[in-house]
């Protein structure tokens, strides 16, 4: 058995890498899809209230909900994308909040985009109803 000696969060690139299906991709639009309604819970399909994960389809990596149900929390503080190549740049400390991908609940579906990317500001503060720690 391995000795897990920590958790943390995932970087947006490492969240992106999986959310895409990996090595596995497809280059769907959502994660698993092109048709949102086959892999994500959103405001339109969800009843407005968060749902039991994996209900929809996985991706090809065969993680359910990197799409929509609730935002993801990722280790990076959101700001604007280098101009120069990065390589899953991590501990960042530029930007005015926490990254969060995926979307959620009680969202349109364009947020649901494995490319979208959102920040909460409220860094020290408890976070809205819509979001998640992923925990794998």
């Amino acid at each position: 058995m391995t000795k897990v000696l920590g958790y943390r969060l995932p970087t947006e690139a490492e969240w992106e890498y999986a959310a895409r299906g990996g090595n596995k991709t497809e280059g769907y639009k959502y994660a698993g899809s092109d048709n949102v309604g086959d892999v994500a819970w959103y405001k339109d399909n969800s009843g407005r209230q968060p749902q039991e994960v994996g209900k929809k389809a996985p991706n090809e990596l065969g993680i359910y909900d990197m799409s929509g149900n609730v935002w993801e929390w990722c280790s990076d503080w959101y700001g604007d994308y280098s101009s120069s190549a990065q390589t899953n740049p991590y501990n960042s400390t530029a930007g005015s909040g926490r990254g969060v991908r995926g979307g959620s609940w009680d969202d349109d579906a364009s947020n649901a985009r494995v490319a979208n990317r959102d920040c909460l500001l409220r860094v020290g503060k408890p976070e809205p109803h819509n979001t998640a720690y992923r925990i794998r």
